[in-house]
């Protein structure tokens, strides 16, 4: 039987997903810091080789190409392919190009542009592949794609970061990294409009934290740092977002701290909302169309769908494995695609 895995290399996590015969045996999600040095990302691909084990074919596609680590994106994909290849070591190792396929090392740089980013397009094969009209969301931890699917195709405008940015195909607006001053200028507090302090205090899973959407602790959907290098606790997130308030955790109370979470995490779907409101303005996919959600944040886009009374499909239906496979491998929509495309 051969073994085939997946390879979703990116600039704060590197996730791998190991298929055989069509279905999923293994994921693994390793937090990485390419920016700090390349080294982060060369252990985190040893590590998640050793703990997925042998394959006989390697389907890489990347985003880590976007870190400040490189010059520019060309260069980015270039190193990172060089990286893969040589931390990987197998002979049947391919590259995913968007529309253009898979590409071997020789070709990356003639197809470094088509590969750059293009991990949101393999996850909307997969889906257009389960369901002929819908609108395709994967809510990572740093990012939101949305992608449009007529008649079992994808029908997106985009296919750079900048081309998707312009056209509400990609939107800055992730579970758990991010700045939750990002989507608000100001916050109701204790029955004033606050303005928030644009400082780098907290993040989004300290608001997924406050309202009860991320557990506490380490592992899961937050593998990052947090801004202040203290736990990842209830408590130590209330005090990190109080700080963007210009007040310590201590001046309101548990109920006022939950409704100032609840204001920010709203006030970043409302961003998502409207992506969504203009691919549907544009014609992009039919009025009644469901909602499929992937990545870590789906349960978040499985809400909007009810809020808007659409059908909510979850990519976890596309994946054949066992439950705490399936479940793990929807938070890695395109390390998981690949695996399986590939077979």
């Amino acid at each position: 039987m051969t073994a085939i895995i997946g390879w979703d290399i990116g600039g704060a996590h590197v996730k791998a997903a190991r298929a055989q015969d069509g279905r999923l045996t293994g994921i693994v999600q390793i937090a990485c810091a390419p920016h700090e040095g390349l080294a982060s990302l060369e252990r985190a691909i040893r590590d998640a080789r050793e703990r997925l084990g042998p394959a006989e074919r390697h389907r890489v596609t990347m985003t880590a190409e976007l870190s400040d680590a490189f010059e520019n994106r060309a260069k980015g994909v270039l190193a990172v392919a060089a990286i893969a290849a040589r931390e990987i070591g197998a002979d049947d190792i391919l590259f995913y190009a968007g529309a253009r396929g898979f590409v071997a090392r020789a070709e990356a740089a003639d197809a470094a542009l088509a590969i750059a980013s293009a991990n949101w397009r393999v996850s909307a094969e997969l889906a257009a592949q389960n369901c002929a009209e819908a609108l395709f969301l994967d809510m990572g931890s740093t990012t939101t794609d949305l992608i449009p699917i007529r008649d079992g195709r994808i029908v997106a405008h985009g296919a750079s970061d900048a081309e998707r940015l312009a056209c509400g195909e990609l939107v800055y607006a992730g579970f758990a990294r991010g700045a939750p001053q990002a989507y608000a200028a100001r916050a109701p507090i204790n029955g004033q409009w606050i303005p928030l302090v644009n400082e780098a205090f907290a993040t989004m899973a300290d608001v997924r934290r406050a309202l009860g959407d991320l557990p506490e602790g380490e592992g899961g959907a937050d593998l990052s740092p947090t801004a202040d290098g203290r736990p990842k606790t209830i408590a130590a997130s209330r005090a990190r977002l109080a700080r963007l308030a210009g007040r310590d955790a201590g001046a309101l109370s548990d109920d006022q701290w939950r409704a100032f979470a609840d204001f920010l995490a709203r006030a970043q779907l409302r961003v998502i909302e409207d992506q969504i409101a203009l691919l549907f303005s544009r014609g992009a996919v039919a009025s009644d169309a469901a909602l499929i959600g992937a990545g870590v944040g789906r349960k978040l886009i499985a809400r909007l769908a009810q809020a808007q009374g659409r059908v909510f499909i979850d990519f976890a239906d596309f994946i054949a494995a066992e439950p705490q496979v399936k479940e793990k491998a929807a938070d890695c929509a395109p390390a998981t695609a690949l695996a399986l495309l590939a077979a």
